[in-house]
């Protein structure tokens, strides 16, 4: 019997691991599974599972949201975050049992909390004002806040600071992530920060004496894209600044003797197309080195998908001999784990032609657990030993995969017309056969300092299965390839991309007989928005085009997004009244007038990172034009709609994608 094709709506029926733990003696990790509910919501809940056993365990329940999950270090408990009272407070939970006891009830939430080394102390974040009193405390009920809410809603919002909203919190006010001491013994909370500056904790020496944060305190904070790290002495919270103020330093972690700090970051050479960087700082000689000087890869995890849903590790993390670390490493379209001694030497611990996306390390056992998805399964853990195979721990979504036909992506390398090299894959439609003709979709990322790879892609494997051959590929300025090849759009975007992708689509039209020549579409979001604008605006090969989420007008966007006022200086080398004439010649509304490809425009409402005005712009001056045209607005969406907004908003996104080539293709 054949499986049937994915639906809009499969994602909806998906698992999704992330943030695995091992336990302190390395016999058992916890993680966290994220679902949708019956009321069409997201929920997590917190699993265990022994390294011996072939089932997990539920931990929590309900349809809140649980994560965040982090052993004490003897192993009898586990503190987690939960909004099951109405926003994220911290919670302790016996490993052998028993209900789950609430530990903080801050107005504002605690997140991401983390243990002392010898078990007395939580450490965790807290948004506050100037004069809160973490001593007391209040957590308002739901009556309150929305009473709250209400009030505010009636006040006018007074702006002062450039920085005034985010994609991902909405407009800010004054209130700012504190660092904050929970003595388990005396249930007492102690501040260790205060000022106008966020404070993100990183970790904690293991004598107890000294905190590593991350942050801007400097005066210029608000005009500046840095961040440094700093140490707070817990006795005297007199703080010391580690780096140099010229980059962006974070993910810092002590060795097991506290001499070392291993840390990432990069020192802006290249805005944000630099390469992610491996720093070790001694604290004795307070010398710094780094040790990845002589790679051309980025480290971290960054895959583009739309089924990840919450964080996990991605190094640096120590070894129990205190002379190697281990991270997550981006190339040439996969993730690996690695391992890198501090005399430079470099090794792949895992590599299966997939997307490693988090891992838990045990220094006792020397063992890992290693989150992994791969373009036909959203996720698993599996266990690695030390120069031991790989052991698969979990079968997640196997009920939806044993029903569903998935398609396997096929490698493509071909050359741009300027002889450099380019990478992508390509995926054959359901119900493939060799001798019909089938039309293409080319799909480009957003970012543009991210890359498509070998992950489980919702999307992709629905246009598939609509029938349509997908096209995805890392044109230049896509990471994992290498510095030179990340840089290359930066200050020339609409050139060497734009023919980059245009590359890709004359050598799959060549290769490929049983592509439709005639029948080709092309959608992407953010920069790949921009791109779906700028392609259509420059060639009329394409019969439909989807935009989303785009950029439209360089000048306007560098008003109105919550990155604009140093994204067109980093990424085009101009702001607005430095060269404007500029900044025109690259966006795509100078081109409206030479467009012919029927375009759907989607937007969501609240998206700040590509404002919905960017939308506005495109839609009013075509429809002017009298082209062919539709504009898509989804209410309370933001920047992220495709990845994690709300799974009916997400529904009707990829229906109106579907519609949109079925109507034209």
């Amino acid at each position: 019997m054949s499986k049937r094709a994915i639906t809009t709506e499969d994602f909806m029926k998906l698992e999704v691991f992330s943030d695995p733990q091992l336990s302190p003696d390395g016999s058992q990790y916890a993680f966290v599974s994220t679902t949708v509910n019956d009321k069409k919501e997201y929920q997590s809940n917190l699993f265990v599972q022994g390294l011996s056993e072939k089932t997990t365990r539920q931990w929590t329940f309900g349809q809140d949201k649980n994560s965040n999950p982090r052993f004490s270090p003897d192993g009898k408990a586990v503190v987690f975050q939960s909004n099951r009272s109405g926003v994220p407070q911290l919670w302790l939970l016996p490993t052998d049992g028993g209900e789950a006891k609430q530990l903080t009830t801050f107005k504002n939430g605690a997140v991401n909390p983390e243990w002392s080394k010898d078990g007395k102390l939580i450490i965790f974040s807290a948004t506050l004002d100037e004069d809160d009193d973490v001593t007391n405390q209040k957590e308002l009920s739901k009556e309150e806040r929305q009473k709250e809410r209400e009030e505010k809603s009636k006040q006018p919002l007074i702006v002062k600071n450039l920085k005034y909203k985010s994609d991902a919190q909405g407009f800010l006010d004054d209130k700012k992530s504190q660092i904050i001491l929970y003595d388990l013994e005396k249930e007492t909370f102690t501040q260790l920060t205060s000022g106008n500056h966020h404070h993100g904790y990183q970790d904690i020496s293991p004598d107890g004496s000294t905190i590593l944060i991350a942050g801007n305190l400097s005066e210029d904070a608000d005009y500046e894209i840095k961040s440094d790290l700093y140490t707070i002495d817990t006795a005297t919270k007199e703080i010391t600044k580690l780096t140099d103020g010229k980059g962006s330093y974070y993910t810092a972690r002590f060795s097991s003797s506290g001499n070392k700090i291993a840390f990432l970051g990069h020192k802006q050479q290249f805005a944000g197309a630099t390469l992610t960087e491996l720093f070790i700082y001694d604290i004795s000689t307070k010398e710094l080195s780094c040790l990845s000087e002589k790679w051309d890869f980025p480290l971290g995890d960054l895959i583009a998908g739309d089924t990840r849903l919450g964080a996990s590790e991605n190094g640096p993390v120590w070894s129990k001999d205190e002379n190697h670390i281990y991270f997550i490493g981006s190339d040439n379209g996969v993730t690996n784990l690695y391992e890198v001694s501090l005399q430079g030497e470099l090794k792949e611990l895992y590599n299966v032609d997939s997307h490693v996306f988090g891992f838990s390390y045990n220094a006792t056992q020397e063992r890992f657990v290693v989150g992994v998805s791969t373009p036909t399964n959203p996720c698993n853990f599996y266990l690695l030993d030390s120069n031991a195979e790989a052991v698969q721990l979990t079968d997640s979504n196997k009920e939806f995969l044993d029903e569903v036909e998935l398609s396997e992506p096929e490698r493509i390398s071909f050359k741009a017309k300027d002889g450099w090299d380019v990478h992508g894959w390509l995926l054959r439609p359901y119900g493939f056969e060799e001798d019909k003709k089938y039309p293409l979709i080319l799909e480009v990322h957003g970012g543009p300092h991210v890359m498509y790879g070998q992950t489980f892609f919702h999307e992709m494997q629905l246009l598939a299965a609509k029938g349509y051959t997908v096209l995805y590929t890392n044109p230049r300025g896509s990471h994992g390839y290498g510095q030179t090849f990340v840089d290359a759009c930066r200050g020339n975007y609409g050139s060497g991309d734009y023919g980059d992708l245009m590359s890709a689509v004359d050598y799959v039209v060549e290769t490929y007989n049983f592509v439709d020549e005639s029948r080709l579409g092309v959608t992407g979001g953010s920069y790949g928005g921009f791109m779906t604008n700028w392609i259509v605006g420059h060639t009329n090969r394409f019969k439909a085009a989807v935009t989303q989420r785009s950029i439209s007008n360089w000048l306007s966007f560098y008003g109105v997004s919550d990155i604009g006022y140093f994204f067109n200086k980093w990424e085009h080398g101009h702001n607005l009244l430095d060269n404007p004439t500029a900044l025109w010649d690259i966006s795509p509304l100078k081109y409206a007038d030479k467009v012919e490809t029927p375009l759907l425009i989607l937007h969501g409402e609240q998206d700040y990172r590509c404002p919905i005005e960017q939308g506005e712009q495109l839609f009013v001056t075509l429809k002017h034009l009298k082209k062919e045209v539709e504009f898509v607005r989804f209410p309370g969406a933001n920047h992220e709609l495709s990845r994690s907004g709300k799974p009916e908003m997400r529904v009707e996104r990829l229906n109106h994608i579907t519609r949109w080539f079925d109507n034209y293709l």
